[in-house]
C-alpha cells in the first residue's frame, strides 16, 4: 500500500528479538502465546504471526543524509508481544484501553503481583472498514523504561504534528501471487500519519496508534484487493520513528512481525457494546492518518474507489480478453495515484 523502493540489503542473521528467552516475564510469555493468530515457526508456519530477523529491513544508516545508504535494520528496540484479528460492529478504537484487552490485562495481573511496575507497550491496531469493522492489532513491549532523550522516547511523549512527521511502516511481501506484489510492491516504505489518518492513545504505560484505512480510498482499494488473496500471502511489516536529522541516525525498528497465509475465517469477535471478546468466525487488517484540510468527505472517498475499482475490473477484464488495457498497466495506475493523492515522498 506504499511505494516500492529497492532493497539492497537483506541480511540473514537472526534477530535477538525474535528468539525465545526462558528469562521472560510472564506477561510477555503470556501475550505471545495467546491472541487471534497463533506463534507460529518463522519459515513453515501458515495461520499466525512470527519475528521476522530485523536485517531483512533496510533502513537509513549513519551515512544516509550525506550518501544516501541505507543498511539492515538490526534487533529491534522493543520486544514482540503478538497479534489480535478482531472484528466488532463499529470502529475499534484504543482496544489497550479496553478491560477485556489481554495484554492490558497481562500486565496489570503482573504489576498487582508487585512486578514489571517499569513496562510500557506499543501497539498498532490498522482499521479496515466495511459492512463489519476489523482491527489487525500489533503488540511490542519493554521491560524497562524507554530511554529519555532517545527518538522513541520523544514519539511516545510528544504531539500529535511531530508524530504524524515520523510515524514510518515497511513492508515486504515474502510470499504472495503476482497480482499482490504488482499492487502493494515487493518491498514499500512510507510515512503513515502523512498517508492516512493516525490516531494516537497515550496511556500510562502505553502508546496504541489506530490507523484509519477508510482515510484513504485508494489504500482501501489496495487492501482490499490483497485480502482477495490473504490466504496465500506472507508480509513482513516493521515500525519505525523516522531520522530526519543526523543525531536521530541510524534508524530502528521499534518492532517487526511476519503475517503468516492468514485466513479469514478465524476473528475474534468483540462486542462493541458489553466489552467482552468470544470466540467467533471472520478475520481481517487495515491502516489510517490525518488528512487535514485535504480530508476527503464519505461522499468523495466512495467515488474515487468506485472509480478505481472499476478500472481495475476492467483491467481484469480486457486483459483476459486480449485487449489493449492490460492489468499491469491499471495496477500501476492504481499505485500511482495513491501516491498522487497522498502526496508520499519516495525514498
Amino acid at each position: 500500500m506504499c511505494p516500492t523502493t529497492k532493497q539492497k540489503h537483506r541480511g540473514s542473521a537472526i534477530d535477538s528479538a525474535a528468539k525465545p528467552s526462558a528469562s521472560l516475564p510472564d506477561w510477555i510469555t503470556d501475550s505471545k502465546n495467546g491472541g487471534s493468530l497463533q506463534h507460529v515457526d518463522l519459515d513453515t508456519g501458515t495461520n499466525g504471526w512470527a519475528s521476522p530477523p530485523g536485517n531483512l529491513f533496510s533502513l537509513r544508516s549513519l551515512n544516509y543524509l550525506t550518501k544516501r545508504q541505507k543498511a539492515p535494520a538490526g534487533d529491534y528496540l522493543l520486544s514482540p508481544l503478538g497479534m489480535d484479528w478482531l472484528k466488532s460492529t463499529t470502529k475499534l478504537d484504543n482496544v489497550l484501553a479496553r478491560p477485556d484487552n489481554r495484554v492490558s490485562h497481562a500486565l496489570k495481573k503482573s504489576q498487582s503481583q508487585g512486578k514489571s511496575m517499569k513496562s510500557f507497550v506499543f501497539a498498532v491496531n490498522l482499521q479496515v472498514p466495511g459492512k463489519d469493522h476489523y482491527s489487525a492489532v500489533f503488540y511490542f513491549g519493554t521491560e524497562d523504561p524507554i530511554p529519555p532523550g532517545s527518538l522513541l522516547y520523544r514519539f511516545v511523549n510528544g504531539d500529535d504534528a511531530f508524530r504524524n512527521q515520523r510515524f514510518k511502516i515497511v513492508n515486504r511481501i515474502v510470499k504472495g501471487p503476482w497480482i499482490v506484489k504488482k499492487a502493494v510492491g515487493n518491498y514499500a516504505a512510507c510515512l503513515l500519519g502523512k498517508a492516512l489518518t493516525c490516531n494516537y492513545h497515550r496511556g500510562p504505560n502505553y502508546l496504541e496508534i489506530d490507523v484509519d484505512i477508510s482515510s484513504s480510498a485508494i489504500a482501501n482499494a489496495i487492501l482490499h484487493l490483497a485480502l482477495g488473496y490473504v490466504t496465500s500471502v506472507t508480509i513482513d511489516m516493521g515500525f519505525l520513528v523516522e531520522a530526519q536529522t543526523e543525531n536521530e541516525l541510524p534508524e530502528k525498528l521499534i518492532g517487526a512481525v511476519r503475517v503468516c497465509q492468514m485466513e479469514m475465517s478465524s476473528a475474534t469477535v468483540v462486542d462493541a457494546l458489553t466489552p467482552q471478546i468470544q470466540p467467533a468466525a471472520a478475520r481481517v487488517m487495515g491502516c489510517s492518518k490525518e488528512v487535514g484540510e485535504s480530508k476527503k468527505t464519505v461522499k468523495e472517498m466512495n467515488e474515487v474507489m468506485f472509480v478505481w475499482m472499476s478500472l481495475l475490473r476492467w483491467g481484469q477484464l480486457l486483459c483476459g480478453v486480449g485487449k489493449i488495457v492490460s492489468l499491469p498497466a491499471t495496477l500501476q495506475l492504481l499505485r500511482f495515484w495513491w501516491v498522487k493523492d497522498t502526496s508520499i515522498k519516495l525514498e
